[in-house]
């Protein structure tokens, strides 16, 4: 699958099992061939700020550092200040720098606070923009949704970045 327009699809959520059920669903949606999700996780944020990765995958890589990889990808591309917190390695940090501009420049991006609050989850996912309706309509239980466009050379920069840090990466995301 190429990377030539993508977007950012979060669900938001109350509750960590709704989360988990609708990523579940969003996988069996991609699995039945319904569209193609170039990775997902779902992040909790615990009443005191903290955020975990608590699932996360990628269809077109089977295991290990590139799983890892991945969802530091979708966690970047989400909110820049979550990997960056996480992530180590000048190429990580650049390539999160520009993100946050473009994003200040252009007004994309999500509000963190809004779809990820204190005591809340989300599925956020990266896909193909023709699939982005299909997606969200496959996070049924999100009590808000919204789609928007990323810009394809940061998510291959940033992809990039975080494969030549995947180790450190991966050993934060898992833990």
């Amino acid at each position: 699958m190429g990377t030539k327009n993508l977007a950012l699809v979060v669900g938001s959520y109350d509750d960590t099992a709704s989360a988990s059920d609708d990523y579940q669903a969003l996988r069996s949606g991609q699995d039945a061939g319904g569209y193609e999700v170039v990775g997902a996780v779902v992040l909790v944020r615990d009443k005191d700020g903290k955020v975990q990765v608590k699932e996360h995958g990628d269809k077109s890589v089977g295991k290990g550092a590139a799983w890892g990889a991945g969802a530091g990808v979708v966690v970047g591309l989400f909110a820049p200040p979550l990997l960056a917190a996480t992530a180590v390695g000048a190429g990580v940090g650049a390539i999160l720098g520009k993100i946050k501009k473009n994003r200040e420049e252009k007004q994309f991006g999500v509000d963190v606070d809004e779809y990820l609050a204190p005591g809340t989850s989300a599925v956020v996912a990266v896909v193909d923009d023709k699939w982005a309706d299909n997606v969200e309509k496959a996070l049924s239980r999100a009590d808000k949704r919204i789609s928007k466009a990323i810009d394809a050379d940061d998510y291959e920069k940033l992809r990039e970045a975080i494969e030549k840090s995947a180790d450190d990466v991966v050993e934060q995301i898992n833990s």
